[in-house]
């Protein structure tokens, strides 16, 4: 499940891969012409004092790297988390709509079965919208049914099962949120970004001052800072790319439900 709420999301993640290796490449050969340019004008003595900068820049930049990726695995394993709640939340509600007469008993665990099936669509982008126009629509459904019998039979096994499935209710609110409000600020990778950029433009003034390059080792460290950047915006994401949040707890909900009464 994960609705597009941060600009970067409109980009798919092979695509912002790509897009950030050309701009730290671009970046540190914009620094190596421009400090080639600068040493033929006004040459001087000054590498290894640019070395230490260098060097205190890949160090920040390591521990933002390792911030970032902490923030974001905070958040997937926040979302796997809600996954289990919920799992848990709508088992206790399929099995308390025992209590309820009939026919609002079947009817409202025919409605909790769908219920599960919609969660796993939530999934699939292509289905996230409907799926969860149409959660919210059972939600509704199973809580006007609620009402009617608790009105009627105001009793203790009744208010357990209106309990939990308010709970159903709150941990689907609390979903929501984590794939559109639980992420990783924006601002917090633009400066990881920026961060980026500018030691990898120092790294070119660096290599300026030198005869020849190893393009080999400047490659390497490009591909690595964005491989790190992709598993972070991969972790924050949570459903599109190679690391999904897991689905276990629900899909072996599904499984039991279809062999229950």
């Amino acid at each position: 499940m994960l609705l597009y709420s941060q600009p970067l999301d409109l980009l798919p993640l092979w695509a912002l891969f790509i897009l950030t290796a050309l701009i730290l490449f671009l970046a540190a050969e914009v620094g190596f012409y421009l400090g080639k340019s600068i040493q033929k004008r006004w040459p001087d003595k000054s590498e290894s004092s640019v070395g230490t900068i260098v060097g205190a820049s890949l160090a920040l930049l390591g521990f933002l790297l390792a911030l970032v990726t902490s923030i974001a695995i905070g958040v997937f394993n926040e979302r796997r988390q809600l996954v289990i709640a919920e799992a848990n939340a709508i088992g206790t509600t399929y099995l308390r709509a025992g209590y309820l007469s009939e026919p609002y008993g079947m009817e409202s665990r025919q409605l909790l079965r769908e219920y599960v099936n919609l969660r796993l669509e939530a999934i699939d982008p292509a289905k996230t919208e409907a799926a969860i126009s149409r959660s919210e629509q059972i939600q509704d459904e199973l809580w006007v049914r609620a009402e009617k019998i608790a009105r009627d039979s105001p009793v203790p096994t009744v208010a357990l099962y209106i309990t939990s499935l308010n709970e159903v209710i709150d941990v689907h609110t609390e979903r929501l949120n984590a794939e559109m409000g639980f992420r990783v600020p924006p601002t917090v990778m633009l400066a990881l970004y920026g961060v980026a950029v500018m030691t990898l433009f120092l790294l070119g003034v660096h290599d300026s001052y030198k005869e020849s390059r190893n393009m080999v080792a400047l490659i390497s460290v490009v591909l690595v800072i964005s491989l790190v950047i992709l598993i972070i915006a991969d972790l924050d994401r949570s459903n599109v790319g190679l690391i999904k949040v897991p689905q276990k707890a629900l899909l072996d909900l599904q499984a039991k439900l279809n062999t229950m009464p």
